[in-house]
């Protein structure tokens, strides 16, 4: 298996920045994300990994071993795709076999491979069968034994299950993990979906505008994060976000007013808390305003709350009711309140 080492990495075409400074060592057997909306960066960093992309600065190194220089076909890494990239004339036997062939692996292990890496993706029913014949959660967890069986020293995923249902997407990601924890390979995941990247994710690498925004585990990224992209990225819904003034230890917006906050910073700040640490009603009100929409969804209700000429976003019990412009108040969990600063996003402390 591998470690992998990106150390300044940049990718720029003419005056264009694909990818700025990326700094990061991913752990032998880990399983990192990358994730960020469309244009981050993020995939371009995957394909400097993998050698289909050479960076304009920096190293790429695994093991220790600096790949620069290094063909992709020779870095013993496996890529699987958004798209399936199977061969529709061959059965998914033969896809699975592809690579062995390629590398020359004796017919006897071929067969054993093979079947091996078809009974962890479940398909050893549908060996037979041709890409067309089978549905797209089959084609692609066939996708995912023809990367398995060459036995790679990293895995590369990009995308991998945005061609998929919800529900399928949510049995695809189990099994994702459940066989990269069963072989242990070092595995770089990249992602536009959050609830992909919480839920499979070791550590994860949030992007923007080719930037590192934060890495941490998902438990960091979501109970502290670095700025307001990251408070607002993550989270569905995601962080209300609030710009208003501190001074002497009080927060205030239109609709809304938070006092006890304390800290020697003041003037424009921007006040974070997401819709889980908010509770409507009570005695103690840090927003008031008029209900603008409510959702229920069984175990839960969302409220939209319009407070000044701010939506807020509120996680409330599944048995709560309002008319809508109807008025509401809601109070926030102080230790669960977020301060970053409005001209730049980064967090307060």
């Amino acid at each position: 298996m591998a470690r992998i080492e990106l150390e300044g990495i940049q990718k720029r075409w003419g005056d264009v920045w694909g990818v700025r400074d990326v700094n990061i060592d991913i752990a032998d057997e880990e399983f990192v994300v990358f994730l960020g909306p469309s244009g981050c960066g993020k995939t371009t960093t995957m394909r400097m990994i993998a050698g289909l992309e050479d960076p304009s600065e920096g190293e790429v190194r695994m093991d220790g071993e600096v790949m620069n220089e290094i063909d992709a076909r020779d870095r013993d890494v496996a890529m699987v795709f958004q798209g399936y990239a199977l061969y529709p004339n061959m059965s998914i036997y033969e896809n699975i076999r592809f690579p062995l062939r390629m590398r020359g692996v004796a017919k006897a292990e071929q067969d054993r491979l093979v079947r091996e890496a078809a009974g962890m993706t479940e398909l050893s029913e549908y060996l037979d069968r041709k890409p067309g014949a089978l549905s797209g959660g089959q084609r692609q967890r066939a996708a995912l034994a023809r990367a398995i069986v060459r036995q790679p020293q990293a895995f590369l995923m990009d995308e991998p299950l945005s061609n998929l249902d919800a529900k399928l997407r949510q049995a695809m990601r189990v099994q994702i993990k459940h066989i990269q924890r069963e072989l242990r390979i070092t595995t770089v995941y990249v992602t536009h979906d959050q609830i992909e990247a919480m839920t499979l994710a070791d550590r994860i690498v949030i992007m923007q505008s080719g930037a590192i925004q934060q890495i941490g585990t998902p438990d960091e990224i979501y109970s502290d994060p670095a700025n307001t992209f990251v408070a607002g990225f993550i989270g569905a819904p995601p962080m209300n976000l609030i710009e208003g003034t501190l001074a002497e230890g009080t927060f205030t917006a239109p609709g809304v007013t938070v006092p006890g906050l304390g800290g020697a910073h003041g003037g424009p700040v921007t006040l974070g808390v997401r819709p889980e640490d908010c509770r409507v009603g009570g005695e103690t009100s840090h927003a008031s305003g008029t209900v603008y929409g409510v959702e229920p969804t069984g175990d839960m209700t969302y409220l939209t709350l319009k407070a000044g000429d701010k939506l807020l976003e509120i996680k409330a019990p599944r048995t709560y009711r309002a008319g809508l412009d109807s008025p509401e108040t809601v109070a926030f969990d102080p230790a669960h309140i977020y301060l970053f600063d409005s001209a730049t996003g980064a967090r307060l402390r």
